[in-house]
């Protein structure tokens, strides 16, 4: 770690508990409060105090970024941030002064998931390019997405972190500190010269990364070539510059090539044809998330089916989920109909793409309980099942995406080895009332 500190030692309201990450410029460690009601949280401890003039500065700067940023922004997809610390600890002049962010607790990052291997579906990149659009239209740049800068939650949704090198937009450009990770960095800022303010980066900064990212994701390698990360710069430099082409893994699936293509553009000018909103609809295609197409009603159908509820005594409310009335036809007839603006679902449609979900009824009834990839243990891992220690489950549905892992083998309480079943790719079935009750599954290659 960065900064070591011992398990209980305290800051504020806060205890100190187990190292969670550590990086070139902080650490990160599980936080808990006992006043009130039990909380937990990420404490990020940034070194501010006995480092260097030069040393200070740029610590100070990164602090000041992410702070910032946090305090600016409250978005579902950006990690949320709950206080700002300072430690008072002459006693320990290795901390004293630093700066400590309270955010709120993550169970893994995208990095851990690579990692081990497991199975990542592409909702997960959906959600990232969501975060990104969120930053962009707010006026900032994040300038370090990576996999370990991409975190999730217990319930499966996706928060981007770490805006040390995050900077807003002054008018297209922003200036950030020249430390961003060389295998996401776009190649104009490998050479590019760095001024007082720092490097110049754009939203396009994070289209490359962002295509780095999803390579990666979707193939289990990166889209240049070599075995370091000089050597894939290097590569990278080559393909910027027109010395060869870019050669993305068989493995991409068709379906987000042109995505990758088009971030992985060489220049910033390619890149800038496009936005993250606009690239936030297209990452939902190929994830296949996309919301169902509504067809939407004419100004003039609109105007005449309000003056038909009106004179039923009945109001024309967007949002509300049914109700009978007369709609106009396309041949301006009238009808009764029953008009859904939306509709819930239920029973196995519940399952997100990409996940595998157990029920407690059978049918797809009941509660639901869904992962995108394995758990060891249902109770106390990173994606809990509460009533799975009450009941074994009734039904289950495996819609899983193509690939290598696709299959669901799923095992006993008392036996994380000794498997009970096995489901296939998008099968879904009731399981026997006399099943045990269930407490892990894994992702494998076939039943």
């Amino acid at each position: 770690m960065t900064m070591e500190l011992p398990p209980g030692y305290r800051v504020g309201s806060w205890e100190v508990r187990e190292p969670i990450a550590s990086g070139a410029f902080g650490s990160v460690y599980e936080g808990r409060r006992e006043e009130g009601e039990p909380q937990r949280a990420a404490l990020k401890f940034l070194p501010t105090g006995t480092r260097t003039p030069r040393q200070l500065h740029h610590l100070r700067d990164l602090t000041q970024r992410e702070v910032s940023l946090l305090r600016t922004l409250q978005r579902p997809r950006l990690i949320r941030m709950h206080e700002v610390l300072t430690v008072d600890d002459p006693q320990r002049p290795e901390v004293d002064g630093a700066c400590v962010l309270v955010l709120e607790q993550a169970h893994t990052s995208l990095d851990r998931l690579l990692a081990d291997g497991g199975l990542i579906p592409s909702s997960l990149l959906v959600q990232v390019c969501e975060g990104l659009a969120q930053l962009h239209t707010a006026g900032w740049v994040h300038g370090d997405l990576k996999p370990a800068n991409v975190l999730l939650m217990r319930d499966s949704t996706v928060r981007l972190c770490d805006f040390n090198l995050a900077a807003e937009l002054e008018g297209t450009h922003a200036y950030s500190p020249a430390f961003s990770t060389p295998d996401y960095t776009p190649p104009e800022l490998l050479w590019s010269e760095i001024g007082e303010r720092g490097q110049r980066i754009r939203p396009s900064t994070d289209m490359w990364a962002f295509g780095v990212l999803v390579h990666r994701v979707l193939t289990g390698a990166f889209p240049f070539p070599g075995g370091t990360s000089s050597a894939r710069r290097d590569a990278a430099l080559r393909y910027a510059q027109g010395g060869e082409g870019l050669r993305l893994s068989p493995e991409l699936p068709d379906s987000w090539r042109q995505i990758v293509i088009d971030c992985l553009a060489p220049s910033h000018e390619e890149r800038a044809s496009f936005d993250a909103a606009s690239l936030l609809r297209r990452c939902e295609e190929a994830a296949g998330t996309s919301p169902a197409p509504r067809l939407p009603l004419s100004r003039r159908r609109r105007v005449r089916l309000g003056a038909l509820l009106a004179a039923a005594g009945l109001a024309l409310i967007a949002g509300t989920a049914t109700v009978t009335s007369l709609v106009v036809d396309g041949n301006a007839g009238t009808r009764e109909s029953t008009a859904q603006d939306t509709v819930e679902p239920h029973g196995y449609d519940r399952c997100k793409k990409g996940y595998v979900c157990f029920f407690t009824e059978p049918a797809g009834a009941g509660k639901m309980c869904s992962w995108y990839g394995f758990d060891e243990d249902w109770q106390t891992g990173t994606i809990s099942c509460p009533w799975s220690g009450r009941q074994a489950p009734r039904s289950v549905f495996n819609n899983g995406v193509e690939g290598k892992y696709t299959a669901v083998a799923y095992f006993r309480e008392d036996d994380h080895h000794k498997k009970v079943g096995c489901i296939s790719r998008l099968s879904r079935a009731d399981l026997p009332e006399d099943l045990p009750k269930l407490r892990s599954h894994s992702w494998v290659t076939h039943c």
